[in-house]
């Protein structure tokens, strides 16, 4: 038989092409799926976080901003530690992104507090000399979308499994609790910015988009993983 092969490229291509493909299936395809399953400690996006990931999405961020941070000593030395696929279990859809016009987003939340991004969103140059982003001054009065965010949560729970309700983890119950813990979470933002209209909104039973998205941004890094913390190499 292989003496046949060796008098044949074709055939002896074709053998080598179909056993490569074995091996690769049996030794690379499993780790996929191990190194692609939920980090340990991995937490669900809250309402508040999943209301303004929809603003994230909706405004265009992942255009100029990716969530990818690469095992390289130059990246994790500027953004933190490296990306690991585990921690995008939760994330439909992905927002790696494709281009970094501005910095990378995956590890803000480490870095920023709610006072930075609300003067960062109202006026970039006041935080960012130099800076070409947009302001993003209508987030500021339109009103996050609870409904859409709470519907997203609980498809994410009963289609794909995501662990709300868990013990000690991140709570969704019915649309009623949902939206006094969306709520409680939205003050605790609040709470931190200067803004007087923002704040006579919440009072009102009102959070406003730009809220939301500071809720979903300072989600964004290690603050998100309760055991054990991610780890970069070089660091």
């Amino acid at each position: 038989m292989f003496s046949f092969l060796e008098k044949n490229p074709f055939f002896f291509t074709l053998a080598f092409v179909v056993a490569f493909a074995v091996a690769g299936v049996v030794e690379i395809l499993p780790n996929f799926f191990k190194s692609a399953r939920p980090i340990e400690g991995l937490k669900p996006y809250s309402i508040l976080e999943t209301a303004g990931r929809q603003v994230y999405i909706s405004e265009g961020c992942y255009n100029c901003h990716s969530q990818l941070i690469r095992p390289f000593q130059a990246e994790v030395q500027r953004y933190g530690a490296y990306s690991l696929s585990g921690e995008y279990a939760y994330d439909r859809p992905f927002l790696w992104g494709s281009r970094r016009i501005g910095p990378d987003l995956h590890r803000v939340g480490d870095v920023r507090t709610t006072a930075w991004h609300e003067k960062h969103m109202l006026e970039p140059t006041s935080v960012v000399p130099g800076s070409i982003m947009p302001a993003y001054k209508h987030l500021f009065t339109k009103d996050a979308d609870f409904d859409t965010a709470f519907a997203e949560a609980y498809t994410q729970k009963e289609v794909f499994k995501v662990p709300y309700d868990k013990p000690g983890g991140v709570q969704l119950g019915d649309i009623q609790e949902a939206k006094k813990l969306f709520l409680e979470e939205a003050k605790g933002i609040v709470d931190h910015m200067q803004d007087p209209d923002i704040k006579a909104a919440l009072k009102e039973g009102r959070v406003k988009e730009i809220v939301a998205l500071i809720a979903y941004l300072n989600s964004l890094g290690q603050g998100r993983i309760e055991t054990p913390k991610v780890s970069a190499k070089g660091q």
